[in-house]
């Protein structure tokens, strides 16, 4: 598969992603900025195509970082945009549904397993 249809079927799923309702969630995590230590963080949102996190200093747009959530591998992420201690990043590979779908059952708010 080329590069140009891989970053189109992103594209793709990023906008249908963005149009859908997202869920509420408070997620601890760690966030590591490109050439940095890993951070606490609690991601506020989720979906196939990115997050968005607390981010206690400034991380640039267009810079790389993971996000660690637990029981999973880091996931490489771009940051897209941060303001007021907040970051939304885009993950470099979407994340699968079925993982996705998982990390928001357990930790959905009012889910007493989470």
């Amino acid at each position: 598969m080329s590069l140009q249809n891989t970053l189109g079927r992103y594209h793709i799923a990023a906008q249908e992603d963005r149009s859908a309702v997202r869920t509420k969630i408070a997620i601890p995590a760690q966030l590591r900025a490109s050439g940095a230590r890993a951070v606490q963080t609690v991601v506020n949102d989720l979906s196939l195509s990115g997050f968005s996190a607390t981010a206690i200093t400034r991380m640039h747009p267009g810079s790389v970082c993971w996000l660690t959530l637990p029981g999973l591998e880091s996931l490489q992420a771009e940051v897209v945009w941060w303001e007021n201690n907040l970051c939304g990043c885009a993950f470099t590979n979407l994340l699968s549904p079925i993982v996705h779908d998982n990390i928001l059952t357990r930790y959905r708010e009012g889910n007493p397993s989470a």
